[in-house]
């Protein structure tokens, strides 16, 4: 159930307000009592407070949360200096303030990596607008005001290509978010989003906070939803794959394969998200892509998913009788580009040979 705290504080605030200044003063009086009471909360046990940075990952247990772990496996400044949370939702439900708060209070981190969202797929988004809006608006707005509240040094959101305008021109870029409507299928869950980026340069001008924001484009690798109905298309290829390497049967693709997609590996969107915590500090958003010159074909893609899983090409058959969608959904990565040169992303081959080998290992217990 959400949180009916959010309308009485709305209900608190605007009473004060008409008392005046006297009034104000009494509620920001109470507000901070409220903000200081549950100081005795015991501490959580499974962080190092030794460590410089304390680092709590909301959403942690989906594909960016573990990407984000496996390229801390090997990361000296991680090792070194920083203990990490990596929360699901049996931690708390985010939609809640009080939940929020207790989270906040038992792990006190000094960094926040959000990625903790309702999401669904097209016809969840097109049937439930009011609820992707609604949980959204309050998860998020519990995350950054807890974030103020008890002094997190920098918070990180994570947002979606999708929340761009539905008519824009390519390659999109950062300055264009608010440049009009999203498409109407996934409103809800988009203006939601937007208000991410809204809100983080409002607590900075107000507040002084250091918040900002990523957006992804079209994310794969081990631990995705492989979910033929309601996966993205590189899970739900390799699912379709590994059904037919096991049947013989064919390795059936909607489409003719001509629209293009730029993909990021999981891994190196943990790399780029840990390195925006780190030392990216502006509080425009940034988009994290590989560049445009590696968009690549579905046709394309669904040739490389049958060949890392064994598959003959005989198997392969496009069902042209079936949508393609959007044609193409550039990014422009030139931001990313003239900050990090020195990224080299992993080539697309080989990250789909990883995710195959993943999932045919993990495959009683991987999300499908």
């Amino acid at each position: 159930m959400a949180d009916k705290s959010l309308p009485l504080q709305l209900a608190g605030l605007a009473a004060a307000a008409a008392l005046g200044a006297a009034g104000m003063a009494m509620y920001q009086a109470s507000k901070a009592k409220a903000e200081a009471a549950g100081e005795d909360e015991p501490l959580a046990t499974d962080v190092d407070r030794s460590k410089e940075r304390i680092v709590l990952v909301t959403g942690g247990s989906g594909l960016v949360g573990k990407g984000i772990e496996a390229f801390l496996k090997s990361d000296q400044e991680a090792m070194k200096n920083e203990s990490w949370k990596f929360l699901s939702s049996k931690d708390g439900d985010l939609r809640s303030r009080k939940d929020t708060e207790r989270v906040f209070r038992r792990y006190r981190p000094t960094h926040v990596i959000h990625l903790a969202a309702k999401v669904g797929g097209l016809f969840a988004n097109m049937n439930e607008k009011v609820e992707f809006y609604r949980e959204n608006v309050l998860i998020n707005d519990n995350v950054m005001e807890c974030c103020r509240i008890f002094k997190v040094q920098k918070l990180v959101s994570c947002l979606s290509t999708c929340i761009f305008p539905d008519k824009t021109s390519y390659p999109i870029d950062e300055s264009m978010v608010h440049n009009g409507p999203p498409h109407v299928s996934n409103e809800g869950y988009a203006y939601a989003k937007r208000l991410i980026d809204v809100m983080n340069r409002c607590y900075s001008d107000e507040y002084g906070c250091k918040m900002t924001a990523i957006i992804p484009t079209n994310i794969y690798g081990p631990h995705d939803n492989f979910s033929i109905k309601n996966g993205h298309v590189i899970p739900s290829l390799i699912h379709k794959a590994y059904l037919a390497k096991q049947t013989g049967g064919d390795f059936n693709i909607w489409g003719s394969g001509t629209p293009l997609r730029q993909f990021i590996f999981n891994q190196d969107l943990g790399a780029l998200t840990v390195w925006v915590m780190r030392d990216y500090d502006e509080p425009d958003p940034i988009i994290l892509s590989v560049p445009e010159d590696d968009e690549v074909s579905i046709r394309d893609v669904a040739l490389m998913v049958a060949e890392a899983s064994g598959l003959p090409m005989e198997q392969v058959k496009f069902d042209t009788t079936k949508a393609d969608g959007q044609f193409k959904k550039t990014a422009c990565n030139d931001k990313l580009k003239g900050l990090r040169p020195d990224f080299k992303f992993k080539p697309i081959r080989e990250g789909i040979q990883e995710a195959v080998d993943w999932f045919a290992a993990n495959f009683d217990k991987a999300r499908k």
